[in-house]
């Protein structure tokens, strides 16, 4: 029987008098601690196959299935491995799976002093300040993809100590690195998995760009609490990779960014080679009615959060990060098939005992049956204090993933209801508050959002998108000739890439992702139009598809700014970062969702903005389209259109509608310093017969200045008499006279006040009774 709890730390616990070894093992016959002094030998595939020639130290059982030992000494620079011995003499070595640190390969544990494993300073690292989700703007990105370009203008390619590198510009003066994640604004930069991770020789990783390397996104967990060796400058020095991980959270924790870690506690590269199954056989992993090894990962194993002591790993492991690494939030990859129960003991523990402002979302899917009960699908986060990505919206923004599917931003006529709902934070969706909806287009898998919208135009064989199979080209050419043969901007005009269709359907869908209620995320590159020359699962695919291009920052500058300008946008004006429900239902109106186009307003100083009164159009078509704008006797300044985006006011508007170019955003917002000009002044006499005008008023609309009621102020010749005020474009004005609260009303159909072009007042008589006193207006003098 399988003692399941134990609140032991596990682990190494070191100090330079001693250290202590603590390993759960319940089935074992016995275990013995091995001391080695090196590393070991490495065949030809990187691995070390030779465990003997350790010193051996017998280890102590104790309660709840842990063994022990302590070392007198200080062991650090040495390496350890685990024998376990099981029934009829049979043994195995075994990884820690609590190591903290590991040899090049993760081959065996390693033990350090945690003090050289600092960098200068590291005790007084902060995380930035931060209030709530929705303040967050993430931003996906791969450690290696970010520096490994030759144009990076980085030293340390592909390597953590990248993103300490401060003050890189090209020769336009444009600037690189981690001056550019300040300069674009986000919040949150979203690291694809930095743990260690099995399919790449840490001991032959490129430095340099190599176009068909040894290359992964990380997805293949093996050592969980341990930084990848391939990113550190010596991965055979077991503290240089923890040294420098902390090197560059602290640095980008210097330029006002958090860390979000992407973590994969759903299943591991392997199970017999893996971390766990050599130390508990059988234990960690999931297992259908048959007894095999269920698949809800994809990859052909899933761990088993359900289960005592998976879950206590996974949050020691969580735990260990947020504190020695000081990372400020986690990504699950599969999150549903995490049980809910674990996911919320997470959630509570780590913004309780470590750091409130923790992020915590992961996709709510799984990659296939899974025999789990509790699956943390969307909806099983409402109220629960994590978020979850959107694929919903994603959908309705873009379409399929992987094919010419058309969403909204994409060409698609029917998704304006789906984009609204996004927009509002999906609250009337899945989502309880908006803090628990993560809003994107694309992602480092599928393919990239230049890509998709080049394929839903049907441009992949214009771009010259090569088919990928297993990280090469399928027909089995040479990355690089297929890559310096394509064209993925061909179609845009060298000299104003902001009038090319693609460009504006791509500042469409993520624009509409950062105007949105809820935690905008963009993938790395989006912000210059990155490609990725059709490869829909570049996850192996090498640094000729994957990595970043900074060329393209200077070759599509104007919107690099648009992406600069809307997320200021965003910072700056917490009317777009409201967290409640509650407060969307009060301050959010959906104003227009018809034709491909949708429009909100946000009112009342929404979450304390200084903007009294917001509005926010997306146009989906093709063509231009004309919305009308809320009521105000104030001008409308324009501070988003096709062509800037920003906090700075572009244009203003007195006009009571406004036209949105095709394939746009506009956003504006109501002066309360400024009166439109040019109104026109409506004078309306209402003459009743048995001269009973009390509760009696009108009701207009489409005014572009005050709609709604308007009361009868005073009497004059046995007439009431009352006055609208009209903006200077309106050609005519709804009208109904009414008693009280629609007691009664005049007429049984609406009428129109018809505004003559070039008319300063228009005088109206209206007589009770008179069906047709609206069809003769009469006109006062000229402006």
């Amino acid at each position: 029987m399988i003692q399941e709890i134990t609140d032991m730390k596990l682990g190494i616990i070191y100090s330079p008098e001693s250290t202590g070894f603590r390993l759960w093992a319940p089935g074992a016959e016995a275990v013995s601690l091995m001391l080695y002094e090196d590393e070991g030998k490495y065949d030809s595939s990187g691995m070390v196959q030779d465990h003997h020639g350790g010193i051996e130290v017998t280890m102590n059982m104790q309660d709840q299935g842990v063994w022990s030992a302590a070392v007198s000494g200080d062991l650090s620079g040495k390496f350890y491995m685990y024998k376990i011995y099981r029934e009829n003499g049979r043994f195995n070595y075994a990884v820690d799976p609590y190591a903290a640190a590991v040899s090049a390969n993760g081959c065996r544990g390693a033990i350090v002093n945690p003090v050289l494993c600092c960098p200068e300073g590291w005790e007084n690292d902060q995380r930035p300040p931060f209030v709530q989700p929705t303040d967050a703007v993430l931003y996906e990105l791969h450690v290696r993809d970010f520096s490994i370009s030759p144009d990076s203008g980085m030293r340390y390619k592909g390597k953590f100590k990248a993103f300490t590198e401060c003050g890189l510009r090209d020769e336009f003066g444009n600037s690189l690195g981690i001056d550019h994640l300040v300069e674009l604004g986000i919040t949150h930069v979203h690291l694809l998995p930095i743990f260690d991770f099995k399919t790449v020789n840490e001991l032959t990783s490129s430095p340099v760009w190599d176009a068909e390397g040894e290359y992964n996104w990380g997805y293949d967990p093996q050592h969980y609490n341990v930084p990848e060796g391939s990113y550190a400058t010596d991965p055979r020095k077991p503290e240089v990779r923890i040294t420098e991980c902390k090197e560059m959270i602290q640095a980008l924790h210097q330029k006002g960014i958090r860390v979000i870690m992407d973590v994969v506690y759903n299943h591991t590269y392997t199970v017999e080679d893996g971390p766990f199954e050599q130390v508990v056989p059988g234990y960690f992993y999931r297992r259908d009615s048959s007894g095999r090894l269920s698949n809800g990962s994809g990859v052909g194993n899933e761990l088993a959060s359900e289960k005592p002591m998976v879950r206590k790993y996974i949050k020691d492991s969580l735990r260990y990060w947020a504190e020695e690494y000081h990372i400020d939030g986690f990504r699950f990859d599969l999150m549903a098939l995490i049980d809910v129960e674990t996911i919320t003991e997470i959630v509570q523990e780590l913004r309780c005992e470590v750091d409130p402002g923790l992020l915590i979302y992961g996709e709510p899917w799984t990659g296939g049956d899974s025999p789990l009960q509790n699956k943390t699908f969307k909806g099983t986060q409402r109220g629960k204090g994590f978020a979850v990505f959107n694929d919903h919206f994603r959908h309705a923004i873009k379409g399929d993933n992987d094919g010419g599917g058309k969403g909204f931003a994409t060409g698609e006529t029917w998704y304006e209801g789906a984009v609204a709902e996004g927009m509002l934070g999906s609250i009337h969706d899945f989502a309880l508050e908006a803090s628990e909806t993560v809003n994107y287009v694309t992602v480092h898998d599928n393919l990239n959002l230049w890509d998709k919208v080049m394929i839903s135009m049907g441009k992949w064989h214009e771009a010259g998108f090569i088919h990928m199979e297993n990280g090469r080209p399928a027909d089995g050419a040479y990355i690089v000739e297929k890559v310096t043969a394509a064209d993925p901007y061909r179609t845009i005009q060298v000299q104003d890439a902001l009038a090319s269709e693609a460009v504006k359907r791509c500042l469409l869908a993520n624009g509409i992702v950062l105007l949105s209620q809820g935690i905008p995320l963009i993938h790395a590159g989006d912000e210059f139009l990155r490609s990725k020359f059709g490869d829909h699962n570049s996850y192996r695919s090498g640094d000729a598809v994957n990595a970043i291009p900074w060329s393209l920052k200077q070759r599509f500058k104007e919107v690099h700014a648009y992406y600069c300008g809307l997320i200021s946008l965003r910072r700056n004006h917490p009317a777009f970062r409201m967290n409640s429900r509650e407060q969307i239902e009060r301050h959010m109106e959906i104003i227009r969702c018809s034709d491909q186009v949708v429009a909100y307003r946000l009112s009342d100083c929404a979450n304390g903005d200084p903007w009294k009164q917001i509005v926010v159009i997306v146009n989906g078509n093709l063509q231009a389209s004309k919305v009308e704008l809320p009521p105000t006797p104030y001008s409308w300044n324009i501070v988003v259109n096709e062509r800037l985006a920003g906090n700075e006011i572009i244009s203003t508007t007195d006009h009571a509608d406004v036209t949105v170019p095709g394939l746009s955003l506009m956003v504006l917002y109501e002066d309360h310093d400024r009166l439109k000009q040019n109104l026109v002044k409506v004078q309306v006499e209402y003459e009743r017969t048995d001269h009973q005008y009390s509760g009696w008023n009108l009701w207009v609309w489409g005014t572009g200045v005050k709609d709604g009621r308007i009361d009868f102020t005073h009497m004059e010749k046995g007439r009431a008499q009352a006055v609208i005020y009209a903006a200077a474009d309106v050609e005519k004005i709804g009208c109904i006279v009414r008693l009280n609260d629609w007691e009664a009303r005049e007429w049984e159909q609406d009428r129109y006040i018809i505004v003559p072009d070039h008319r300063q007042t228009v005088q109206v008589k209206v007589s009770s009774g008179k069906e047709s006193a609206l069809s003769d207006v009469i006109t006062g003098k000229a402006s």
